[in-house]
């Protein structure tokens, strides 16, 4: 069986998707917390982590091959489906939501103060994502794309006014951890989307549709920052081989 003890929990789940529901059971984040190995991560959550290995090589000897094949996109594929899908879903999904969480807590909030806490932590996560995805499409992906064309081509590179993809990369990873801390906070008002017993069917509905947006938030983050970042640096530094 491979040691895994020590490599990320990201790079774990990099090369087999399967493996993140092992992590979602156990609560470990692989997204903005990537970077921890699995026995710190381990650690952290107070988890055996021989027990953690254990049901990883049973995952991944079920399926050793990654079936999503994340890890073998070329990187401009991968930011073309990042944006569709993940970027474009945010910007379909939010309106209903945010209307959803407005209407439960004009009906249920003064038996739930908490709805109203949620409602401006998902409000304010909508904002800061919309401008986040926004500097990616204008600045981050396009430079990736580049990269990608000038290897194809094998032609000259020219330099980004942000010096070094290591740069939009830092910022949006720092971004992604504050919107992982907005949902953890999400998560822990809402009992893990959980609703209460007097829930109506909006209230319901708003639940699951939160839990859905934040299980693919950790999917969009996961291709991006353990994925789509280090290879793009990787990338970067052939050019400057």
């Amino acid at each position: 069986m491979e040691n895994l003890a020590y490599k990320t929990v990201g790079s774990i789940v990099a090369g087999n998707y399967q493996a993140a529901s092992v992590f979602q059971k156990h609560h470990i984040d692989f997204c903005c917390n990537g970077d921890r190995t699995l026995d710190e991560a381990c650690k952290a959550e107070n988890l055996d982590t021989q027990m953690l290995e254990q049901e990883l090589a049973s995952i991944l000897e079920e399926s050793p091959v990654n079936y999503n094949g994340y890890n073998t996109w070329s990187l401009d594929f991968l930011t073309d489906f990042i944006q569709k899908k993940y970027h474009g879903g945010i910007r379909e999904k939010s309106p209903d939501i945010t209307a959803y969480l407005d209407k439960i807590c004009k009906v249920h909030s003064q038996r739930h103060p908490e709805l109203k806490e949620i409602y401006q932590l998902f409000s304010d996560s909508v904002a800061e994502l919309n401008m986040h995805m926004k500097k990616e499409e204008v600045m981050l992906f396009p430079f990736i794309r580049k990269m990608v064309q000038a290897k194809n081509e094998q032609s000259e590179l020219v330099l980004p006014m942000f010096g070094t993809v290591r740069n939009p990369v830092q910022m949006m990873m720092l971004e992604h951890n504050q919107e992982g801390e907005r949902f953890r906070q999400i998560a822990g008002l809402s009992n893990n989307y959980t609703p209460p017993d007097d829930a109506c069917s909006t209230y319901k509905v708003a639940f699951e549709a939160l839990k859905t947006f934040e299980e693919d938030l950790h999917v969009h983050i996961h291709l991006e920052n353990n994925i789509l970042f280090p290879k793009s640096i990787l990338l970067e530094q052939e050019f400057n081989a």
